[in-house]
């Protein structure tokens, strides 16, 4: 099975409900994705926070992020668009676990979660291109 689908999103907070319904319905598409389909869902949907909250500081914008997800060779790759900031890679790192408080906890999940992360700066049409792989 090979696929590939894309959806532009408002960058808003109130956009991560359907960016969420979006993933689960391209999921839902094989059984390949069952066992992990809400874990994905979940990584999927801290990386669209983690940019409206610090590529955008979670200022109003007429901005869209485009979510594409693709399965390829037994990989699922999720890229993920904006022009918000561009991202620093190096300053991305997931707070300490045992560091209990509320947030910060996105990036530690997604590593969790999936077996790759890419962060891409200065794409031609894009500011920020994050990549998440996850390989079945």
């Amino acid at each position: 099975m090979t696929f590939s689908e894309s959806k532009e999103f408002s960058v808003h907070s109130s956009s991560l409900k359907e960016i969420r319904s979006f993933a689960r319905e391209v999921l839902a598409k094989d059984d390949i994705f069952k066992s992990s389909s809400d874990d994905v869902v979940l990584a999927l949907a801290e990386a669209a926070q983690n940019i409206v909250k610090h590529a955008y500081s979670g200022k109003e914008t007429s901005d869209s992020l485009k979510v594409e997800i693709s399965f390829d060779n037994n990989q699922l790759k999720i890229d993920l668009y904006d022009k918000g900031e561009p991202a620093i890679p190096s300053n991305i790192k997931p707070r300490n676990v045992n560091d209990i408080k509320p947030g910060g906890l996105g990036t530690f999940f997604i590593g969790q979660i999936m077996d790759e992360v890419v962060f891409k700066t200065a794409a031609t049409d894009w500011v920020n291109h994050l990549i998440l792989i996850k390989n079945y």
